[in-house]
């Protein structure tokens, strides 16, 4: 090394005298200078490990850039005393150690570039409290900075250009602040904090472009983020979980594919004045009793997915004050027993499906709300969902509040205004209680309440409803007071007698007639036919068996069903020995192309069980979508009830399941469906089996439709394609059982024929085989209709040439 490449200018006593002296090494410069020394460090490389342990200033003699420190091996810069240190390249190739080393001391760093591959860029411990400024990091091997062992330090204008692992990693009771700093192109999360003691304060900072999680904090570490932005992540915008805090002010978190906040297992998030958009699932998930959201003029919009804006599930709370939700599929979905959500002067508009969902137990309180432009505006599902919406305004929607299957708000002081459909709506044993509410101008009726629920009606009103403004079924809700401008009259509904009925006239009676309270008579209605007689079980299970044993492939199919029946088998003759029996769920999913054999397969399964005592009567209940989706809302539910309770005591079996969870939802119903049968199953899941089946990569979209549905299901049997030899017994099976002969050569040309046949999405499997043996058929007959006496071979021998053309 050339000799003067370092010079140190030493302070003396007095405070007009210096002394100047230069050294062949910085570690000979080091060792020479003392506190309040300057070191000017001429420009060049160095592969020396650094410690700096003297308050002393260590710069670059020509600023930035000219002056790299880059040892073989080690930290390459260690500084353990309130030094201050510029303009340096600090390079490291340590993959277990730091490349730049702050211990329990509080330097000055600025205009350095850590450009390095070791696992951690910069490394601040013990305490330490750095100021650290105008710096960058890009360590593609590791951790860009690490602040750890109660450390903190102002961070201002930093950089993390790049990191193989997290961007800042905050942990061990650290508490650094960090100002205009910008963290991207990491492989782990953005900023993470982690444990108790853990704390970050972040000022204009901005985390994109990870490979991960924006910001991550966890274990009771706590965060107060100002004027951040996150965005452009692959995981989570950013998470909490066990017990963290986070506030959030002036923040904008954008273009997130999945859940733009994530919170769980009692974390709580306060966010103020902050910006939620484009986030492909839902824009704040929050889980788990003891966790809470409070946000206070916040802005979630712009959903770029299938999920509701906000999720709240699980125990789990949430407070919206002075909020505006809008174009997402559904706004607020608050599900399970001790769940809440309070909405205080807020905007919900531009809404794909329901602005407000609630059901399995959880509770809303809307106060002062506007909702606009959705499907549904407000809907309690099921028995224990409720809460109260107060002086809220629904305008533009399909239905204003739907009320189902013993759900019971109430509903005060609220005016909707346009329905497509009724302004509120309750069935299937609903309740409610409506107090001052009014509807104007709805293309249905104001009030349409079916099933006999019995709500409450107080000082109601309706003006201009197109269908009448209250429809009801007897016995029908209890009205005081209520109006519409049809009479312009209040009105009280008055019980009509019940007369004794014989029993004949009970089994034949129709149901009865709404006579609506001011809306007129409604036009009579047939009486619905009863529903089919259900098969009894002829068979036993032996024979049933043998049937599933006697199919053409399908030989994975057969083994899973067979342990499936040896579970149940042996775990009634537990129940029977007085031993515990294991919980099974018998609900299915048959995954596979068409023609597989999975209609077949579900029957026997249906058979097998109701042989075996585990259902009533094993029948098998076949439907689509088209049997399950109603065209206005709420006959979905409806729809989806009736089909249910057509299949108790044996196998509901829906085929192409997943056209119930489009790719594009939009408005579609098909949701309902899915939310009511997930709802079904699990109230009576002994009385039927649900088998649903579709195509293997649409089925998961299917399961991953509701958090509900892949729990509800115990396996999933895939039917593979039959080989072309499986299709050839399938032939020769039907050839059997019409009579028919394979000509000696035409088995061969099957085989080709099968083989050299399009696999494509039309393949059919089994019905393709079937129809091929329908066309050989066909044929057949064209040769012989001209013969004029055939013989008996001649009319059972199928040829070669009597194949059909391929696809």
């Amino acid at each position: 090394m050339a000799q003067g490449v370092v010079q140190v200018t030493h302070t003396s006593s007095s405070r007009w005298r210096r002394r100047t002296g230069e050294y062949e090494t910085l570690a000979a410069a080091l060792e020479a200078a003392g506190d309040g020394d300057v070191l000017s460090i001429n420009p060049g490389t160095y592969r020396e490990n650094l410690v700096v342990q003297r308050a002393i200033t260590l710069r670059g003699a020509e600023g930035p850039g000219s002056v790299r420190i880059a040892p073989v091996g080690g930290v390459a810069l260690t500084v353990r005393a309130s030094a201050t240190v510029q303009d340096l390249s600090i390079e490291g190739q340590d993959t277990s150690a730091a490349a730049l080393l702050i211990e329990g001391s509080a330097p000055e760093l600025s205009g350095l570039r850590v450009s390095t591959r070791s696992a951690v860029g910069i490394e601040v411990r013990d305490s330490a409290r750095p100021t650290v400024r105008r710096c960058t990091v890009d360590n593609p091997a590791g951790l860009g900075i690490s602040i750890l062992e109660s450390s903190g330090g102002l961070f201002e204008d930093v950089e993390v250009v790049s990191a193989g692992q997290t961007g800042i990693s905050v942990r061990g009771g650290a508490s650094p602040r960090l100002e205009r700093c910008r963290i991207h192109n990491t492989n782990g999360a953005g900023l993470s904090l982690t444990g108790e003691g853990t704390a970050a304060e972040a000022i204009g900072c901005e985390v994109y472009e990870v490979k991960g999680t924006g910001v991550q904090v966890a274990s009771r570490a706590a965060g107060h983020l100002t004027d951040c932005q996150v965005h452009r992540t692959t995981g989570d915008g950013i998470t909490l979980d066990t017990d963290a805090v986070l506030t959030l002010s002036d923040c904008d978190i954008h273009d997130i594919p999945e859940n733009a906040i994530d919170l769980r297992s009692r974390s709580v998030l306060t966010l103020t004045r902050s910006s939620v958009r484009r986030f492909g699932r839902n824009g704040l998930s929050v889980w788990d009793p003891g966790t809470r959201v409070d946000a206070n003029q916040c802005q979630i919009h712009d959903s770029q997915g299938d999920y509701p804006a906000v999720w709240v599930s699980d125990g789990a709370a949430a407070i919206l004050d002075s909020c505006r939700v809008r174009d997402v599929p559904d706004a607020l979905f608050v599900l399970d027993r001790g769940s809440r959500v309070d909405v205080v002067d807020s905007d919900i508009s531009q809404v794909r499906n329901t602005a407000v969902s609630v059901s399995d137990g959880a509770v809303v309180q809307l106060d002062d709300c506007r909702i606009r432009e959705a499907a549904t505006g407000a809907w309690f599902r099921d028995h224990g969902s409720g809460g109260t919406l107060a002086s809220c305004t629904i305008d533009d929607v399909q239905t204003g509040v739907i009320v189902t299957k013993g759900a019971d708000p109430t509903v005060e002081r609220c005016t909707v205004t346009n329905p497509g459909e009724a302004g509120f709506y309750v069935s299937a044993g609903g309740r409610g209680t409506f107090t001052g509410c009014r509807v104007t101008g709805s293309r249905s009726y104001g009030f349409h309440i079916i099933d006999g629920c019995r709500s409450t009606l107080t000082r109601c009103r309706t003006e201009r409803c197109a269908r009448g403004g209250y429809e009801f079924a007897e016995p029908g809700p209890v009205t005081e007071d209520c109006s519409g401008d049809h009479s312009g009259e209040s009105t009280q509904q008055i019980p009509l007698p019940i007369l004794p009925a014989t029993a004949a006239e009970r089994q034949t009676a129709p149901a009865p007639q709404s006579y609506g309270l001011l809306g007129g008579v409604p036009e009579q209605r047939a009486p619905e036919p009863a529903p089919a007689a259900r098969p009894e079980p002829a068979r036993e299970s032996d024979d049933v068996l043998a049937e599933l044993d006697a199919l053409v492939g399908l030989d994975s199919v057969k083994r899973e069903v067979r342990t499936l029946i040896d579970l149940i088998a042996v775990g009634r003759r537990r129940q029977e020995a007085g031993l515990k029996a294991p919980s099974l769920r018998r609900h299915l999913v048959f995954t596979g192309s068409p023609g597989t054999g999975k209609t077949t397969v579900a029957r026997l399964y249906g058979e097998i069980l109701a042989s075996l005592g585990v259902l009533e009567q094993g029948h098998l209940v076949e439907v689509a979508r088209v049997d399950l989706v109603g065209e206005h809302v709420g006959s979905t539910a409806i729809r989806t009830q009736e089909a249910f309770d057509r299949a108790r005591g044996g196998v509901l079996f829906i085929d192409e399941a997943y056209a119930l969870a489009p790719e594009d939802s939009g408005r579609d119903f098909g949701r309902e469906a899915i939310d009511t049968l997930v709802k079904l199953m699990e109230d009576h899941r002994d009385a039927v089996v649900v088998i649903v089946a579709g195509y293997t990569a649409e089925m998961q979209r299917f399961l991953e439709s509701n958090p509900g549905v892949a729990s509800r299901f115990s396996r999933t049997i895939t039917f593979g394609d039959y080989s072309p030899e499986e299709l050839l017994r399938i032939v020769r099976a039907q050839a059997d059982e019409h009579q028919y002969q394979l000509a000696d050569d035409a088995g061969e040309a099957l085989l080709k024929y099968f083989t050299a046949i399009p696999k494509g999405p039309a393949f059919g499997n089994g019905r393709t085989a079937r129809q091929t043996f329908e066309s050989m058929v066909e044929r057949h007959a064209g040769r012989l209709a001209h013969v004029t006496e055939p013989s008996h071979e001649e009319l059972q021998l199928l040829y070669p040439e009597d194949l059909p053309a391929l696809p």
